[in-house]
């Protein structure tokens, strides 16, 4: 029962870990984006607009590809995601909005859009397109295969683009690059680094990767059906980023425990009350360990320190 109920939450904190390493990228350039939960919508729409695309091109259902029945939906659903992060690095890099407000409407559109759309599209065949999205490398049944073998395809993906989004900001120029124009743009430009073109290629490629949260949960989690909490999931992958410490491979372990604490009220007897209380921990977690770090006071543990402001050249 054990290995079951921590083969979910595994299963589960692929919607966190998409959406908190996406919205990881774009904070390191010193853009906090509230967008993520409406942008992980979009993502989700999106990818099942590209099923819908893909399977009308058939003849018939035995005619689907394995490979091209996930493909196109990833590539779509990250189209469609990455263009609100640019419509987000337009509205806040060029424009200057303020980053807040703008976040937030684009989580209000993304929701409204979803919802509209997601009721007038065809969803014929999306179930027999969940299946190769659930697909596993092992089916055996001793617990290493169950545990770590069975899943599909983005949650592999999720825990491989978390670890080398690490990689690339802690060991690479382009990553000291990113998280110098986070900690003060102003010297960044002065050193010759393109501090807008640094802004815009963070802001949507976390975008686009945090889109993948939401084709997970329709096209894997819900097995191709249609379901509208998914911006409710996305409030908690901008908490895992806090969590983790703004460090991604902190944020594989930190997504497993808070999938673990989200679908805990479903494993265990309880009321609906205490379900709902049971769902608030991954909150509560959270604002302990922001109070810890913002305690203990170590520079590796907070926030880039140009998080949320606009940068003006002009002013440099």
């Amino acid at each position: 029962m054990f290995i079951s109920f921590l083969h979910s939450a595994i299963r589960f904190s692929t919607i966190f870990l998409f959406g908190s390493t996406g919205e990881t990228i774009t904070e390191k350039s010193g853009h906090l984006n509230l967008g993520i939960p409406g942008i992980m919508c979009i993502g989700a729409i999106g990818g099942c607009i590209g099923e819908r695309l893909y399977l009308s091109s058939l003849a018939d259902m035995t005619q689907m590809s394995g490979f091209m029945a996930v493909f196109v939906p990833i590539i779509f659903s990250m189209l469609f995601a990455g263009c609100m992060g640019l419509l987000y690095s337009f509205m806040t890099v060029t424009l200057r909005c303020n980053q807040n407000v703008t976040g937030l409407t684009i989580t209000t559109f993304g929701v409204g859009l979803t919802t509209f759309l997601g009721n007038t599209l065809n969803k014929e065949g999306f179930s027999q397109a969940a299946v190769y999205f659930r697909q596993g490398f092992n089916s055996s049944s001793d617990w290493f295969s169950q545990l770590f073998l069975t899943h599909g395809t983005l949650v592999y993906l999720a825990i491989i683009v978390a670890i080398i989004t690490a990689v690339v900001l802690k060991k690479t120029r382009t990553g000291l690059n990113l998280r110098a124009i986070g900690e003060n743009p102003a010297t960044a430009d002065a050193a010759g680094i393109n501090v807008t073109a640094y802004k815009y290629c963070a802001t949507i490629l976390g975008a686009a990767i945090a889109g993948l949260g939401g084709l997970f949960y329709i096209m894997d989690y819900v097995g191709g059906s249609w379901e509208y909490n998914i911006d409710a999931l996305g409030w908690l992958a901008v908490a895992l980023v806090i969590f983790s410490v703004w460090k991604p491979n902190w944020g594989i372990l930190g997504a497993i425990l808070f999938g673990a604490l989200y679908i805990a009220p479903y494993h265990i007897p309880s009321n609906n009350a205490q379900k709902e209380l049971i769902k608030m921990l991954p909150y509560l977690v959270t604002i302990i360990v922001l109070i810890v770090t913002s305690i203990i006071n170590k520079r590796e543990t907070q926030p880039p320190a140009a998080l949320g402001t606009s940068y003006f050249r002009e002013e440099r």
